[in-house]
């Protein structure tokens, strides 16, 4: 007599496979989840924000900010007697091999041609880019997600009337307005001079939030969320934003690194961060004609800049892989690697 299909001993768990296990007992993953594992797994984008976090606490560490003071003994607006002629005394050439020993010196960096510590001055650079980076980053993100979320969602004459706005402003070359606010604002300091700038780079993420707001609004999400009826706003901010929080991420970070060099190339121009304040484009600016003599004058700002600049632009397109759902080099397979495959029964 056969035995009925169903029917027969239930295994024991000690007799169910391993992986069997995990596959029936595993959770999806959300979708926060999931872009948190894609950016882990971009090690040159977690090696950039480690390093990026690590310039800039070391910056503000270094010479402080405020009345805090920092670690460093010289200050970036304070004289001193010139030693060695302001070379370098930085020393990364072990004695072994015939060097002066791994040591950072009086001056690692030099001094300029009136003794001011190139490194204090470097460092005040520093601090000053990620200053102007986060705020303009943050004011024109807020501007743009504003903009390109009315637009989208209303549509018709106000969605006409803003890109038209948009349209004026991303004509205007950034570097000609950042020239004319930095020539207002310049000299008021670098959060000052980030704010005004702020109000005018966000045209960029206004258009890009826009089009996501066109695309979000007719799914049907948002249709149940009027049913329900929630207002506007509700829907806008609360079930419409946070499905185009990617676009919104990622853009911001691009600003960020546009920031950086915007403020790098207004204040080489003299429209950007003036003197007694110190802006790694006005360190080149200030040091032109040693350019054949001391060079070291460039090397040190110029590196940090396109450090800067390399750094935010790679941490940016991690995110981009990140929020990317056909990101394909993240791959789902690892996650199912202990899920065999299942095996058709054949028949006698």
């Amino acid at each position: 007599m056969s035995t009925p299909i169903g029917s027969g001993p239930t295994p024991s768990p000690t007799e169910i496979p391993a992986d069997e296990l995990a596959a029936a007992s595993s959770v999806p993953e959300s979708q926060g989840r999931l872009i948190w594992r894609r950016f882990i797994g971009n090690k040159v984008a977690v090696a950039s924000i480690i390093i990026l976090l690590v310039i800039i606490l070391f910056s503000f560490s270094a010479i402080g900010i405020g009345p805090i003071s920092g670690w460093w003994k010289f200050g970036f607006k304070e004289l001193n007697p010139q030693m060695n002629g302001g070379d370098p005394t930085l020393s990364l050439v072990p004695q072994f091999l015939g060097g002066d020993g791994v040591s950072l010196g009086e001056h690692p960096f030099g001094q300029d041609r009136i003794g001011k510590d190139y490194f204090a001055m470097t460092m005040r650079g520093i601090q000053n880019s990620a200053l102007v980076m986060v705020v303009l980053g943050l004011i024109a993100t807020v501007l743009g997600v504003v903009v390109g979320a009315v637009a989208g969602y209303y549509r018709g004459m106000v969605d006409a009337v803003l890109m038209r706005i948009t349209d004026v402003f991303i004509v205007i070359p950034a570097l000609v307005i950042g020239s004319v606010v930095g020539q207002w604002f310049g000299s008021l300091g670098a959060p000052v001079l980030a704010i005004m700038l702020g109000f005018f780079s966000w045209m960029g993420i206004a258009r890009l939030v826009r089009g996501e707001f066109l695309s979000l609004r007719e799914r049907e999400f948002v249709e149940a969320a009027r049913v329900a009826g929630a207002s506007d706003a509700r829907i806008i901010f609360k079930h419409i934003l946070p499905n185009a929080m990617g676009v919104v991420i990622v853009s911001a970070t691009l600003i960020m690194a546009s920031a950086i060099l915007l403020e790098t190339a207004l204040s080489f121009l003299g429209y950007g961060i003036r003197s007694p304040d110190v802006s790694l484009g006005l360190l080149i600016s200030s040091n032109q004609s040693a350019f054949q003599t001391r060079p070291w004058l460039f090397w040190w700002p110029g590196a940090f800049i396109v450090s800067l600049a390399l750094l935010v632009n790679f941490v940016g397109d991690g995110l981009r892989d990140a929020f990317d759902p056909r990101h394909r080099r993240f791959k789902l397979s690892k996650m199912r690697e202990t899920q065999p495959e299942p095996e058709l029964e054949r028949e006698p």
